[in-house]
């Protein structure tokens, strides 16, 4: 399975192109909107969000509610465009001032573009709406092996969650965070950032559920597991780190405690799950448990220092409407581009034209694995 994304943020919309699922596959539009209407969620958000409400176009690959196993193309249309349609090919949005931290800077070097417009469009987190929509398709696909995922706020600026919850209630909470005492504390801490112009970042934690054992291998670098969802969730805007498991920390354990010893008992069994469910580049059977560091977002109302690329005099950067928080979105688009790494690892093991082809041979390797 293979995907791929167009679109500029103040364009006319997104499209995404979807190759390699099996036919016979239901999806319900209602359920992608719905995580899309997610993504826009979560406290802290900008003003752009009160208006631009996604909802998805599917143009084709899917009839009757099935994919046909042929392409599925999906679009969203971007409703800031009716502000943008008349100018948007026209001189006047020219960006002069490069924003520290963004990609403005160094893609104007690299495209010889003289302003950072053509720069920024591209590489605004809009895209990102595109690839939840691919997510969610894929997350209906994931549900017929019960493989379920779930991503919520770990920490947001110096606060961290001390206690977490039923993972069905994530989205009960404004910003995706199961400890209600640390939301508290994060919602003020937002309001305060929102009054001075700052921004915040955090971590976000994603536990994918349900897994057999043998998803990717250790046969060659790029088919590794661990290496294609670090990477899949390092292309997301704003996320500077991966850890899987305990991660960072783990350094400071030594081998005798950090590894997690095997033993039999009606089936095979773990002690603990410091692995985070991947071992070798392939998934154990444990839940695979991923965490991603969030940026505070460059775009502030605390203007940055920078330059003006024509003048070339010291200046501070132009306020563009943004966001004072990005982790709760962040969480949603994280989930979604696992998804996507997961159905392809489904797929590449289990491959099938149809969905049932898929799940036969999907059930056959877990009788399999049962016998070992």
């Amino acid at each position: 399975m293979r995907y791929m994304t167009a679109g500029e943020s103040h364009n006319k919309g997104l499209i995404g192109v979807i190759e390699g699922l099996p036919a016979g596959i239901e999806i319900d539009e209602k359920v992608i909107n719905n995580e899309l209407k997610l993504r826009q969620g979560g406290y802290g958000r900008g003003k752009r969000m009160e208006f631009e409400q996604d909802t998805v176009d599917i143009i084709s690959g899917i009839r009757m509610g099935k994919t046909m196993g042929s392409p599925v193309s999906l679009y969203i249309r971007n409703k800031d465009w009716d502000n943008y349609e008349h100018k948007f090919h026209k001189e006047g949005l020219e960006y002069y001032t490069p924003r520290p931290g963004h990609a403005d800077l160094p893609g104007m070097l690299k495209y010889k573009f003289s302003d950072s417009r053509n720069v920024l469009e591209r590489a605004s987190a809009r895209e990102t709406a595109m690839r939840v929509a691919i997510g969610s398709i894929c997350q209906q696909f994931l549900n017929y092996f019960k493989i379920k995922i779930y991503s919520h706020v770990k920490s947001l600026g110096a606060i961290s969650i001390r206690e977490t919850g039923d993972f069905e209630d994530i989205y009960k909470s404004p910003l995706y965070c199961l400890d209600k005492g640390a939301e508290e504390k994060m919602i003020e801490l937002i309001d305060t950032a929102k009054a001075k112009g700052d921004s915040l970042g955090g971590t976000v934690e994603t536990i994918i559920t349900n897994l057999p054992p043998g998803l990717g291998d250790y046969t060659h670098y790029e088919n590794r597991l661990d290496s294609r969802l670090a990477g899949s969730i390092m292309s997301i805007p704003s996320v500077k780190g991966v850890e899987i498991g305990v991660g960072f920390s783990g350094s400071h354990i030594p081998g005798s405690l950090y590894h997690d010893c095997i033993f039999y008992n009606e089936g095979i069994k773990r002690v603990q799950n410091n692995a985070g469910g991947i071992e070798g580049g392939m998934t154990n059977g444990e839940h695979v448990v991923l965490r991603a560091v969030i940026k505070p977002i460059p775009t502030l109302k605390m203007s940055l220092g920078t330059f003006n690329t024509l003048t070339k005099e010291n200046c501070k950067t132009d306020y563009q409407r943004s966001d004072t928080t990005v982790v709760p979105a962040a969480s949603v688009v994280v989930k979604n581009v696992v998804a996507i790494e997961i159905a392809k690892a489904i797929l590449d093991k289990f491959a099938g034209d149809h969905i049932d082809d898929t799940l036969n041979t999907f059930t056959s390797y877990l009788k399999r694995i049962e016998e070992f």
